[in-house]
């Protein structure tokens, strides 16, 4: 835990799930600047009034900070969610005073302030944009925040183009500030998202599937290499059991499963509220019948009861924001072996480098390769 620092107070904030020994903190300079900025000590002040807007609050450190203003934090992290809630109580702020909405929920109608914390994905940030246009209005204030390395001319151009005049400030602790006026004579188009495209024939089950895409899901233009590997050589099952696509994404390896054995119920999980949503429109397009299936944003297999499941897909993933961090696959692994009845299986896909098969023997005490390339590697576990 970690104290921040603000011109509002100073506030203990942690991660989520909190780790004692995540040296990560739940802030960075971006969130910083941005404070600084709206009370005026780097230039005029910006009074908080109205409806306020944070987006892509990482952690909740803006809208904790904020939070005698009500504002409304829009994200597409449960996990995210869940530190604005543990933030929240943790300073004794009542859990009302911030209104939690997820990328996938209508925004406010009318927006007097709107604050962005500048996204990974652009894709996420103009599918954002476009959603949150309507309830901009020519007295709006504007201000986006993030690091010098997370800030492009491209990410100027959005919003520029879907919002108006746009431009950034003087960098500060390798953090920037953007600015952007409201132009109500603009009429941007619709928001190409979601996308979706056709997979190819050689890929088993999965063949010829069409793949629904949301805005800021890993890999939403194509198919990426690794899940490829993944789909070719998935195991073959048949007859009733419970499957969970672990860190689904687009769903396109739950919804394998499913065709492969139409007798399976799938839980597709993942922590992203716009990946969750695009696994289930992949299901529904692809999987006709009977074949029961679960749409869940959580953290990992906390929401499934233990010994339920009879197989785990998962690809997991190894950053965290700009972080590189293997506490993500490792939380993953745990949860699979307790959610998992004995005889179950946890299949893995990663690449070589990542050495997953250490932590998987240590955790269920046997590791096989079931087969690998150059790059990737998938491992099978079994809870004994």
């Amino acid at each position: 835990m970690n104290c921040f620092t603000t011109p509002w107070g100073e506030f203990e904030l942690t991660r989520f799930p909190e780790d004692p020994r995540d040296q990560l903190r739940a802030w960075d300079a971006a969130d910083e600047y941005l404070l600084r900025h709206l009370k005026g000590i780097d230039g005029e002040p910006v009074e908080p009034t109205g409806t306020v807007v944070v987006v892509g609050d990482r952690w909740g450190a803006l809208v904790t900070a904020l939070a005698e203003h009500r504002p409304v934090q829009i994200t597409d992290s449960y996990l995210g969610q869940q530190a604005t809630r543990a933030n929240l109580a943790r300073n004794g702020v009542d859990a009302g005073a911030v209104r939690l909405l997820s990328t996938r929920d209508t925004p406010p109608d009318r927006i007097d302030v709107l604050l962005i914390r500048v996204p990974k994905s652009l894709a996420l940030l103009e599918d954002q944009l476009h959603r949150l246009a309507p309830g901009i209005h020519p007295g709006t204030v504007v201000v986006g925040t993030g690091m010098v390395t997370e800030i492009h001319t491209s990410t100027l151009q959005l919003f520029e183009r879907i919002i108006g005049p746009t431009r950034t400030s003087l960098a500060v602790k390798k953090a920037r500030l953007i600015f952007c006026t409201p132009d109500p004579g603009l009429t941007p188009s619709a928001s190409p998202w979601p996308t979706g495209y056709a997979l190819p024939g050689d890929l088993g089950a999965a063949s010829g599937l069409t793949v629904t895409n949301h805005a800021g899901i890993f890999c939403a233009e194509r198919l990426d290499i690794g899940t490829r590997f993944f789909l070719r050589n998935l195991p073959q099952r048949h007859g009733r059991e419970h499957v969970v696509d672990l860190g689904c994404g687009n769903g396109v390896v739950g919804t394998a499963a499913a065709l492969a054995n139409p007798q399976a119920e799938v839980t597709f999980i993942d922590e992203s509220f716009q990946a969750v949503a695009s696994a289930e429109a992949t299901f529904r397009a692809n999987v006709r019948g009977d074949t029961k299936a679960e749409f869940l944003a959580g953290d990992a297999l906390s929401a499934v009861p233990a010994g339920t499941v009879d197989l785990v897909l998962n690809n997991p993933p190894f950053h965290s924001h700009q972080a590189m961090t293997d506490a993500t696959a490792w939380r993953m692994f745990t949860g699979s072996r307790r959610a998992l009845r004995p005889g179950g299986e946890l299949w893995v896909i990663g690449n070589r480098h990542l050495g997953y098969h250490v932590k998987l023997r240590r955790l269920f005490g046997n590791c096989q390769v079931v087969t690998s390339d150059p790059k990737f590697v998938i491992l099978r576990s079994v809870k004994n």
